[in-house]
């Protein structure tokens, strides 16, 4: 059962990608955000050969307009429903083995951070990547001997998002990563920057 990193990732199509950081930056400057943060995480792990990466798109019609992502990475459709909804479809319907789920959009995350996730998913059940706003950069799961559901009433882009889904996995064995930033706001875009130029 070969490990899947899966990466959530939107079509770059501007006034539809980082809207929240959108509103603080300008829909141009988020879109440039969102296109370099994604090529540059898809480089990063793509090729890693300790697992099998996937690219899980939105729309689901991005599947066949390929040009933004690259050649060699499989594509499938997030489906519908809102986030929770969409990763726990992924969740289910994919080969079976331990999944490490991320969000294409996440600059900080190098390849020491899912190889850690998939380590601790030999002694867990679940792993999360804490972000710094409440919610997490990264989820795991075993999926054995079932596929739990974790999903549900968790109240999404809060700072109650990762206690939410917690509350989903009462009795489970769930392992933590270090704490890395969502860039979601102004605030967080010009304090990472700054953070990158040091």
């Amino acid at each position: 059962m070969t490990p899947q990193l899966v990466i959530m990732s939107k079509l770059p199509r501007l006034g539809q990608v980082k809207t929240r950081l959108a509103r603080d930056i300008g829909a141009v400057e988020a879109l440039r955000f969102y296109k370099t943060a994604s090529a540059a995480l898809m480089r990063k792990l793509g090729r890693d050969p300790r697992w099998q990466t996937l690219l899980a798109v939105a729309p689901d019609s991005a599947v066949d307009e390929p040009g933004f992502f690259p050649p060699h990475l499989p594509l499938v459709a997030q489906g519908g429903g809102d986030l929770g909804a969409r990763m726990g479809h992924l969740m289910r319907s994919l080969a079976p083995g331990p999944i490490v789920m991320i969000g294409g959009d996440i600059p900080d995350i190098e390849s020491r951070h899912i190889a850690a996730a998939f380590k601790a998913l030999g002694s867990h059940d679940a792993v999360f990547g804490p972000a710094e706003d409440g919610g997490y950069w990264l989820v795991g799961l075993k999926r054995f001997p079932r596929v739990p559901e974790i999903f549900g009433q968790v109240r999404w882009s809060s700072e109650t998002t990762l206690n939410d889904t917690l509350a989903n996995l009462k009795g489970a064995r769930v392992a933590l990563l270090e704490a890395l930033p969502d860039i979601d706001t102004g605030a967080d875009f010009y304090a990472w920057r700054e953070k990158a130029k040091r």
